[in-house]
C-alpha cells in the first residue's frame, strides 16, 4: 500500500480504488438496506463519502494530467469519463493508470 502514496499517479490510483469500493458499498449494501429495511442511515452516511471520493478523483485526475503533461485526447479525458461510468475507475486503473510511471 505504501507504493500508492509515493507518486501522484499512485495516489490517483488509490483514490480511484476507494471511489469504486465506496460505490460498491453504496449500491450493494446501503441501498438494499434502505429499501428492504426502510433504514436510510447507511445511504445518508455512505452517499456523501462516495461523493467526496468521486470529486477527489476528478480533481486529482485533472491535476495529474496537467502535471504529467498527458495528451488530453489520449489519456486525460478517458480517465475523467471513466469515473462517470459505474465502476469505471477499476477499468481505467487496469487499462491506463497501472501502466503509467
Amino acid at each position: 500500500m505504501k507504493k500508492y502514496f509515493t507518486t501522484t499517479i499512485g495516489r490517483l490510483r488509490l483514490y480511484g480504488f476507494l471511489e469504486g469500493i465506496s460505490l460498491l458499498v453504496l449500491v450493494f449494501i446501503a441501498v438494499p438496506i434502505k429499501h428492504m429495511f426502510h433504514n436510510p442511515n447507511w445511504v445518508k452516511t455512505i452517499g456523501p463519502i462516495h461523493g467526496a471520493l468521486f470529486l477527489l478523483f476528478v480533481f486529482n485526475a485533472l491535476r495529474v494530467g496537467i502535471e504529467q503533461k498527458w495528451p488530453f485526447k489520449e489519456t486525460t479525458w478517458k480517465v475523467i469519463v471513466a469515473c462517470f461510468i459505474p465502476f469505471g475507475t477499476f477499468y481505467i486503473d487496469q487499462r491506463i493508470l497501472k501502466h503509467l510511471k
